[in-house]
């Protein structure tokens, strides 16, 4: 890696920045519920059984993504990182380690009993 490249590193502030697609899903959903719902009414009325089909199965992927939704909604925010956790060390793609093994804070893992 050259040192003019530059690695856009996390920021540590993306969990309060973050938000949260779900509201955005479910009048997506809803309002794709609808309109199958009025496909499927006027297909089968007008004697298209194959549009009627194609309406009723976007018709069950809307409910059933509405379900979902609200399942996740219901569930609450979940734990997010605060101000205390740093940042990761971005994975560099050449197989380096990402950060200090195992024991390297008290001298590379040394137990002291002098033995060389």
């Amino acid at each position: 890696m050259l040192e003019s490249e530059v690695i856009a590193m996390r920021t540590g502030s993306e969990p309060v920045t973050a938000r949260s697609p779900l509201r955005m899903r479910l009048w997506l959903s809803l309002w794709g519920t609808v309109w199958a719902l009025f496909g499927l009414v006027a297909f089968s009325m007008n004697g298209r059984p194959g549009w009627a089909a194609a309406c009723a199965v976007v018709l069950l992927l809307a409910v059933v993504d509405l379900g979902v939704i609200t399942y996740r909604m219901r569930q609450g925010p979940h734990y997010q990182p605060g101000r205390d956790v740093p940042p990761y060390e971005p994975d560099h793609g050449d197989g380096r380690p990402h950060g200090p093994g195992p024991g390297a804070a008290d001298g590379g893992g040394r137990t002291g009993t002098g033995a060389p």
